[in-house]
């Protein structure tokens, strides 16, 4: 019930037995795993994660599934940091913070599949021995910036950050993958 100043007073009040349908609980869930295994290939660390979909990721998934000219370009590459900035939808949070040299990779082909009711695409990439070695690695992005460039991912080309705890020392002989699964989640 609402008071102007007049002291009018005004009440809704329901007429018919209409009801809502449930609402659709429609969605994206990104979270993958991080690998470290030594030179003999054993695993020396699994840190799995979630992630956050930056504003330029919802962008991605809207207006590709649309068909819409225009849309950002498709994801190509990975990134490592060191920074811990939280992650955010914009702004500083949502790109590389502290770049690992040499840490843009390419991502293989995705993969679709079905993961119970939702549907997930799969991102994976490795840095092989030699290559992103660094301490206190603690972020990682999905980017669709070239993948010659090596410089830092920038939040427009940034689809969703993670920031990884605990955080993974890569020795020179170590190699590093991530899987990130991106699920499509219906009502």
């Amino acid at each position: 019930m609402s008071i102007d100043a007049t002291g009018i007073r005004d009440q809704p009040i329901p007429t018919g037995d209409y009801r809502r349908p449930n609402e659709d609980r429609a969605g994206i869930y990104g979270h993958g795993v991080v690998e470290l295994r030594g030179p003999d290939g054993a695993l020396k660390q699994r840190v799995t994660f979630t992630n956050l979909v930056t504003q330029v990721g919802d962008q991605y998934i809207g207006e590709r599934a649309a068909g819409i000219a225009g849309a950002p370009a498709a994801i190509t590459g990975m990134q490592l940091g060191t920074g811990t900035t939280a992650v955010a939808k914009t702004g500083a949070g949502a790109a590389i913070v502290t770049l690992v040299a040499a840490s843009l990779v390419a991502v293989g082909t995705p993969v679709s599949s079905l993961s119970g009711s939702s549907r997930r695409i799969a991102y994976a990439t490795t840095w092989a021995a030699g290559t992103a070695t660094a301490t206190g690695i603690s972020e990682v992005v999905m980017t669709n910036q070239a993948t010659g460039t090596q410089t830092v991912a920038p939040a427009s080309a940034t689809m969703s950050r993670a920031l990884l705890s605990p955080t993974v020392n890569k020795a020179a002989g170590d190699s590093l993958s991530v899987t990130w699964n991106v699920d499509v989640l219906g009502a």
